[in-house]
């Protein structure tokens, strides 16, 4: 998109969560935080989010819902909001995607992609 009017960037960071995990019963829990910084020149509220999980034998789990731990954060052109939340998936390694449904002061609304991230336990990928 050539366009900056409309233009969300979002930083990932995972950390794996081993006292909520049990690879024995297939559940390994991650934390994830997620910098969202307003990077166009038109203010814009986050409205809903749309995730993808993957694991490493292919199960998807799709999640849907209103604004991010509760909010639904309205950012001025560079100003960033910051959260952090969870998630479990069934290997030791799995993927995040999906995206942020936004809405423009000038009432445009547009998707703010979050580019795929790895999920990963420890000395599991090389």
């Amino acid at each position: 998109m050539s366009d900056k009017t409309y233009y969300i960037s979002i930083k990932a960071r995972t950390v794996y969560i081993p006292n909520q995990s049990d690879p024995a019963a297939d559940r390994y829990v991650f934390a994830y935080t997620i910098t969202i910084t307003n990077t166009g020149s038109v203010a814009a509220q986050l409205l809903s989010r749309h995730w993808i999980i993957t694991d490493a034998v292919d199960k998807v789990q799709e999640v849907r819902g209103e604004g991010v731990v509760g909010e639904q954060p309205h950012l001025r052109p560079g100003q960033s909001f910051e959260y952090t939340s969870g998630s479990a998936i069934a290997t030791p390694v799995g993927t995040m995607r999906g995206s942020y449904q936004m809405l423009a002061d000038d009432g445009t609304e547009f998707d703010a992609p979050i580019a795929e991230f790895t999920l990963s336990m420890p000395r599991v990928l090389h």
